[in-house]
């Protein structure tokens, strides 16, 4: 990847490439060029009823931006990466109440800004919606 200008824009866009990732080999060779750039990033998979999921999907986002060196132990850090990801989910809750939700969330970082996407399929069976939320806070 050539190096661009990184502002908040770039990070959101490397945390939705890192959503979109399919297997765990391409997830781990977009880090890679993504920190080639500065950018830090993490993904985890989540799925289950929406609302009773909620507060697992911000904890798997917080636990993985931890795991990959995305954010230190800080209350602000943890908070910013909660707070983003409670804004991507914000972002599709209408479609998803009462139904279930499976997918990933991609996580990246550069200097100060954080953001995070959530990517996946809402529904029953093989019924499914396909939403993307993303949300982006700055520490």
């Amino acid at each position: 990847m050539e190096h661009l200008e990184t502002g908040s824009k770039e990070v959101a866009r490397a945390a939705l490439l890192i959503s979109l990732t399919q297997t765990r080999e391409q997830e781990k060779q977009l880090q890679s060029q993504l920190l080639e750039q500065g950018i830090r990033s993490a993904a985890a998979d989540f799925g289950g009823e929406f609302i009773a999921s909620v507060m697992k999907i911000v904890e798997r986002s917080v636990v993985a931006a931890k795991r990959e060196n995305v954010i230190d132990l800080s209350h602000h850090e943890e908070g910013a990466v909660a707070g983003a990801t409670r804004e991507a989910l914000s972002q599709i809750m209408t479609k998803a109440i009462g139904l279930n939700v499976g997918g990933k969330i991609g996580i990246a970082r550069f200097e100060d800004h954080i953001a995070v996407s959530t990517f996946f399929g809402i529904g029953l069976l093989h019924l499914n919606e396909v939403a993307i939320g993303l949300g982006h806070r700055a520490v």
